[in-house]
């Protein structure tokens, strides 16, 4: 049985963030981010731990066709997201959360 994904306030303000940037640039795009989004997330709850470790707790899943990444610390109880991350902007600027 996988963990539900549940998000930080402030990651899924970077989520809505980016999804706005993606659909301001070409119609369809930001849909297309929420799609590989989703795919990421499925990858991570039905295998928290094959990602990327980042630090001691957290994790990160890249996402295939976007310069982006899902930080996350698996708890007990859920995956929480930290930060819907820019891949090529402030590499650390999540660690405060995590």
């Amino acid at each position: 049985m996988s963990l539900p994904a549940i998000f930080l306030p402030v990651a899924e303000a970077e989520y809505r963030d980016a999804v706005d940037y993606y659909n301001g640039e070409v119609v369809g795009l930001g849909e297309d981010f929420c799609e590989e989004v989703i795919a990421a997330l499925r990858r991570i709850t039905d295998f928290p731990e094959a990602w990327q470790k980042l630090s001691v707790r957290t994790r990160r899943c890249r996402l295939n066709r976007f310069p982006y990444g899902l930080v996350y610390r698996i708890q007990t109880d859920c995956i929480l997201v930290l930060a819907v991350m820019h891949l090529r902007r402030e590499p650390n600027y999540w660690e405060p959360r995590g």
